[in-house]
């Protein structure tokens, strides 16, 4: 007798992904690169390196070394640019069998919605809108650490577009709740959760940072427990949208950790650097998983977290 078949579709956003395993923005390329290395049918879908209106050379490297448990990168949101990823890019994107999310940003509210305008082309089915970027029009403060900043942009990037609108938020904030609901309200689609942790390397032999620009984002199973507390801590703040889960995931236990504490989908990113079929590999564990336990379709376990009511978060319990 074979094996029960595990259903890993899930209806999202007005769009059936066939796993709810994508590969992460900036850990993929567009997507062409790691196709001989990957396969991309296993995948939900392809979140684009980010795309700007114009080209970038990104930061001066050295702009990646590893840490404990993860990685830091200073790479500078390098890319092609908006034409040349229509031009270029996305005609192998359109064929390759996944969903296309292209994830873009900005320096200003401007740059976002001329962006996400020249963005929304045939073949791209959703967008996801980095706010974690420096706001020339604020002296350099992130879009996404203030929650009335981050709403304006969002609601003027909405009029721009009738795709799909995902929202990347950034954990460098004291209370992530706010902001997303700014986000939510002003019209996002979904939000997806996290970005990476702000960081630094030292090298004690030669007294220096380790990446050129002294700070990176830190990203890898070192910053997963944060990841899955935000996105915990979301999906009880009942916002009404669906949430994407990202940050440490490299197996199917990880995937599927992050369904339980709410999430919808989710997004593998560093695991590909060390295993460029990783995003492949977490969906098919995941479905062997779901498998193993007798689930019939691996959507049946987003949010099904178990709790002690005396335990959850808001009912007396304190972090020791």
């Amino acid at each position: 007798m074979s094996p029960a078949a595990v259903d890993l579709h899930v209806e999202l956003l007005g769009l059936s992904f066939a796993s709810p395993v994508l590969a992460a923005s900036g850990t993929f390329g567009y997507g062409a690169e790691l196709a001989p290395l990957c396969d991309l049918s296993r995948l939900g879908g392809i979140v684009t390196k980010g795309i700007s209106l114009q080209p970038r050379a990104g930061n001066p490297p050295p702009r990646i070394c590893e840490t404990a448990a993860g990685m830091l990168n200073s790479i500078g949101l390098a890319n092609v640019g908006a034409e040349a990823f229509l031009r270029d890019k996305l005609p192998f994107l359109r064929g390759c069998g996944a969903r296309v999310v292209v994830n873009f940003f900005g320096e200003s509210a401007d740059e976002y919605a001329r962006c996400a305008e020249r963005l929304s082309a045939p073949g791209v089915d959703a967008l996801e809108m980095n706010i974690s970027c420096p706001n020339v029009d604020a002296g350099g403060l992130e879009f996404g650490v203030d929650p009335d900043v981050a709403g304006r942009l969002v609601e003027r990037v909405r009029g721009c577009t009738r795709l799909p609108l995902v929202v990347k938020l950034t954990p460098n904030v004291t209370d992530i709740v706010p902001v997303a609901r700014a986000c939510v309200e002003a019209g996002c689609s979904a939000l997806s959760l996290i970005n990476t942790l702000k960081g630094m390397a030292i090298d004690a032999q030669s007294r220096r940072p380790r990446l050129a620009r002294v700070f990176g984002g830190l990203s890898g199973p070192a910053i997963k427990p944060v990841a899955l507390r935000l996105v915990y801590q979301l999906a009880q703040a009942r916002l009404g949208v669906p949430l994407i889960g990202i940050g440490g995931i490299a197996s199917g236990e990880d995937a599927a950790e992050f369904l339980l504490a709410g999430a919808a989908l989710v997004q593998v990113g560093t695991a590909s650097f060390a295993r460029p079929d990783a995003a492949a590999r977490v969906a098919a564990e995941l479905e062997e998983l779901c498998r193993a336990q007798g689930v019939a379709a691996a959507r049946e376990l987003s949010g099904a977290l178990r709790v002690d009511a005396a335990a959850a978060p808001g009912a007396g319990a304190r972090p020791r």
